[in-house]
């Protein structure tokens, strides 16, 4: 597809993507109202352990007994043949550590072990990160043998980001949008069938939220990542969040 696209232009390029995540939309089964709780997390941030920060029912204007989350967490799927089985991680939140915005491709690891028989005992996964916000970039992480007799694997990072390459500060996603704006230029913006495509894998869950009005809502620390049932959604699976 990537071919398909050179040719296209800026504009027909941005189409062909709009298309492409609408088809993607589609292809993620909603979640049962059964399966919610097994696949979602939801969390309030509460006040941290030193008192510095306060919990979210302790805002300005913030009912007392608010059951609003600022914190979710899922696991989702994409129903088609290219991501069958594979598990889709989302996470976001208020109050974590920092504001960063990104998405870690983590690839299988292969059957065969090549390392049998030695001291090495079991290898991490080659990591594929997509640094959209702030930092923009992206890093390649895998890895490597130390050189040596001995057998000493490490992880090696490559790393390229778009500042210190280009020697600039790239534009905000707001400065292209407002250009696109004034010049009349629709393509980058959300049309109403991609909408209600993301409302469509979402509206399920806020249906089951809004009807359960009893289960406590996890809580976390302001300024951690999240509630450690978080933790475990991703944990069941053998992975693990980046923090």
């Amino acid at each position: 597809m990537q071919i398909g696209l050179i040719g296209l232009g800026r504009m027909g390029g941005n189409m062909a993507r709009r298309l492409l995540a609408v088809k993607v939309l589609h292809a993620v089964p909603p979640l049962a109202a059964a399966d919610i709780r097994q696949h979602v997390v939801r969390g309030q941030y509460a006040a941290d352990a030193a008192g510095a920060k306060i919990g979210y029912t302790q805002e300005p204007n913030v009912n007392p007994d608010s059951r609003t989350e600022t914190f979710v967490a899922m696991r989702l799927f994409v129903d088609n043949w290219r991501w069958a089985d594979v598990p889709f991680y989302l996470r976001t939140g208020k109050r974590l550590p920092r504001r960063v915005t990104e998405v870690a491709v983590q690839f299988k690891c292969p059957p065969l072990m090549l390392f049998r028989k030695t001291p090495v005992r079991s290898l991490n996964p080659n990591v594929l990160v997509l640094r959209i916000q702030p930092d923009e970039g992206i890093s390649l992480s895998f890895v490597a043998k130390v050189p040596g007799p001995f057998e000493r694997l490490d992880t090696v990072t490559m790393d390229f980001g778009y500042a210190e390459y280009f020697k600039t500060e790239p534009a905000t996603g707001y400065e292209t949008l407002l250009f696109d704006a004034m010049a009349g230029d629709q393509t980058l913006f959300h049309r109403m069938d991609m909408v209600e495509a993301g409302w469509r894998v979402v509206a399920p869950i806020l249906d089951a939220t809004k009807r359960d009005t009893k289960s406590p809502i996890p809580a976390y620390e302001a300024g951690s990542w999240g509630p450690a049932e978080a933790d475990l959604l991703i944990e069941r699976d053998g992975r693990a969040w980046r923090d």
